[in-house]
């Protein structure tokens, strides 16, 4: 069961240690990026099909800029699920748990659950849709009668409203209600950390978060 995100008993650390708080706010601009300095990194790191895969996803995103978010959704969700062959980070980067940053998914190409998120949520920032709609949800997911640890991202047409679920496991975006294989753990987003729908709690441990942003910026994202 390689092309799935497994447990390794991270699930329980990661409620307890991982990191929990995006610093992009709700009322931040969009994500943005230096082309140039993201080309010459991907060339250095991954070569020349690390720079096609990276060129597809520029194209994307100019092609997606301005239409609905609807649209929006479905294009980036499609685009991650894709451009990125399911597996599992001690394979793809020698670690049990790696939070990839978007150009690094992009030049090796592989990604992990937590990876397609990251992607697909940084994209939807880029393309302008605002912070507070969009969290990071961890699940437990049931794939043929196993539990599994799973990340998927969520997006809120309004505040109050059912989530539409991103998924790498299926290209199809449905409402949460619809997704009766996920049960829902806990989700995070820049106002903390949400918990069975209560209200956000105290975000304290931003240390793998942080350094997926730092990541971010030496290769020519601007978080």
């Amino acid at each position: 069961m390689g092309w799935l995100c497994v447990e390794v008993n991270r699930l329980a650390l990661t409620i307890y240690m991982v990191v929990v708080l995006l610093l992009v706010s709700a009322t931040s601009i969009a994500l943005e990026i230096s082309p140039s300095q993201l080309r010459q990194t991907a060339q250095q790191k991954y070569g020349p099909q690390g720079v096609k895969n990276l060129e597809q996803w520029f194209s994307t995103l100019s092609n997606l800029q301005g239409i609905p978010e609807d649209q929006q959704l479905k294009e980036v969700n499609a685009f991650w699920n894709r451009i990125a062959l399911a597996g599992e980070d001690i394979n793809i980067w020698g670690a049990e748990d790696y939070w990839a940053t978007p150009l690094e998914t992009l030049g090796r190409a592989a990604a992990d659950c937590e990876d397609y998120v990251i992607g697909k949520y940084f994209s939807l920032i880029h393309l302008g849709v605002p912070a507070d709609k969009l969290r990071l949800i961890y699940v437990r997911a049931r794939v043929g009668g196993a539990s599994i640890a799973h990340m998927v991202l969520g997006y809120y047409p309004s505040p109050n409203a059912e989530p539409l679920l991103l998924d790498n496991l299926t290209g199809i975006i449905r409402p949460a209600s619809q997704r009766p294989d996920l049960t829902p753990v806990f989700s995070f987003n820049s106002k903390g950390v949400y918990v069975s729908g209560s209200a956000p709690g105290s975000v304290d441990r931003i240390s793998r978060w942080r350094g997926l942003l730092d990541k971010m910026r030496s290769e020519g994202f601007k978080p």
